[in-house]
């Protein structure tokens, strides 16, 4: 005992001793468990079963509108369709799953209409019309249709209201001379095989051709809008464009967008938010210079800036990110403002912890919730703003598809047979948004250290 004593009692010398070098990573390693912050945050989400709904929404919904313009039978979506023998724009065509417009029975004889085609034939069934108060033949009364002769030709004629035809009192006696108060078109069968009376469009394949020059047919055939297959799914606009390609096209350049913004409002926020919570130095000056953005309207930022630049995508980018960081930064700057003087960032100071390690480990991850849940609403709210541009005028050129120019449009038709022109892209613009809001908001609360087991 007397010399372990001894042994204790005798000094250390300094060659016993070495430094250890600072290790950083190490630093709060014994404060560290096997805990993971961003595993226990995707577990709590995964358990959402409302957000993984939206977001395998959002996410087939995203991936279908960069794909569509590569799919099969897609009209490109600034085409102005246009009828390939009148000429006229497909104006206004009403959705459809098929540009089927009319079936031809077998052995119905069709009109056909000179076009050098390989494949398809324009046809009609209008063998000619009557003018304004002429007489003509009728030989047969139906409900629908009467058969009529007139100058030697014999066919059909509609019997509504349209056609005002003056008959006598015993009209089912026929045949009768009467006249229509307007002009009136005979087709070949009882049926109007055309399309607000332009030339449909058969396979050459079904029909046989006479000698005549018309064509009857051999088969039950399908009368076609247009020599293709292509369907108008949307139906077309005003300007004759197929609106399906156009509410996907427009929904990738909102998209665009909405993620730009978002992402250049979160960086500027972040980065700002967090130099202003934590160095103190910085805090009256950028309070200032909040004050002083956050007193600008934003309506007004959006509407200069659009007026004096050129307008398109990246005039719209900037005017929504020149402003839109201040609540970012705001929000940021607030919560680390609560949690910067908390004892476990204190002790990271004190075992020298290196500022941008703290603000990333300690700080960061209780910022999560806010900077998610302000990224998720800034997307439906930059295309918002899109669409408030276009519709004071200021917005994207018409040239460029986008929800705020469909919906621009659209609205003017509300009233009218053309309504489905707003329905389609305000669905689009409806499921975006809301597919965000909760998807934001589930992930806000499953980044909450609070909410983690």
């Amino acid at each position: 005992m007397k010399g372990i004593k001894d042994h204790i009692s005798q000094p250390l010398e300094n060659s016993m001793f070495q430094f250890a070098a600072y290790d950083s990573a190490a630093a709060e390693k014994a404060g560290y468990s096997n805990y993971s912050y961003w595993g226990s945050t995707f577990r709590c989400f995964l358990k959402n079963k409302a957000a993984m709904v939206f977001m395998t929404v959002l996410v087939l919904l995203l991936l279908f509108t960069m794909i569509q313009p590569y799919l099969p039978n897609q009209y490109p979506a600034n085409l102005v369709i246009d009828h390939p023998i009148t000429g006229m724009q497909m104006m206004n065509v009403k959705p459809r799953v098929t540009n089927v417009e009319a079936t031809a029975e077998k052995d119905t004889l069709l009109i056909v209409t000179p076009w050098e085609n390989e494949e398809w034939l324009a046809v009609s069934n209008v063998l000619s019309s009557i003018p304004r108060r002429e007489n003509f033949t009728v030989l047969e009364y139906g409900s629908d249709f009467c058969k009529v002769e007139y100058k030697g030709k014999t066919g059909y004629v509609k019997n509504d209201f349209t056609t005002k035809l003056k008959l006598p009192d015993d009209y089912e006696n026929t045949p009768y001379e009467a006249k229509s108060n307007y002009k009136i078109e005979i087709f070949t069968t009882p049926n109007v095989l055309t399309y607000n009376g332009d030339e449909l469009f058969v396979k050459k394949s079904s029909v046989k051709m006479l000698e005549d020059g018309n064509a009857i047919t051999i088969e039950k055939s399908e009368l076609r809008l247009l020599p293709d297959t292509r369907p108008f799914l949307f139906g077309t606009n005003n300007a004759g464009q197929d609106l399906w390609a156009m509410v996907w096209s427009g929904t990738r350049t909102s998209l665009l967008i909405g993620i730009v913004v978002a992402f250049c409002q979160a960086m500027i926020g972040i980065l700002i938010g967090v130099l202003w919570g934590y160095v103190r130095s910085l805090d009256r000056l950028l309070t200032e210079v909040y004050n002083i953005i956050d007193n600008i309207p934003t309506t007004i930022v959006l509407i200069l800036v659009s007026y004096i630049m050129r307008p398109g995508v990246s005039t719209l980018i900037f005017a929504m990110s020149l402003t839109g960081w201040v609540g970012m930064a705001r929000f940021v700057r607030n919560q680390i403002v609560i949690i910067r003087d908390r004892d476990y960032n204190l002790a990271s100071r004190c075992l020298g912890t290196g500022t941008f390690r703290i603000i990333t480990r300690n700080l960061l991850p209780y910022l999560v919730s806010v900077i998610t849940l302000r990224m998720a609403l800034s997307v439906p709210g930059a295309i918002g703003s899109e669409v408030f541009i276009t519709y004071i005028g200021l917005g994207l050129p018409i040239s460029i598809p986008s929800l705020g120019n469909l919906i621009n449009v659209g609205r003017m038709l509300l009233a009218t047979s053309a309504s489905y022109q707003l329905v389609f892209p305000t669905i689009v613009l409806s499921i975006i948004t809301i597919s965000f809001y909760i998807i934001g908001n589930s992930f806000a609360d499953a980044a909450d250290p609070k909410n983690h087991l």
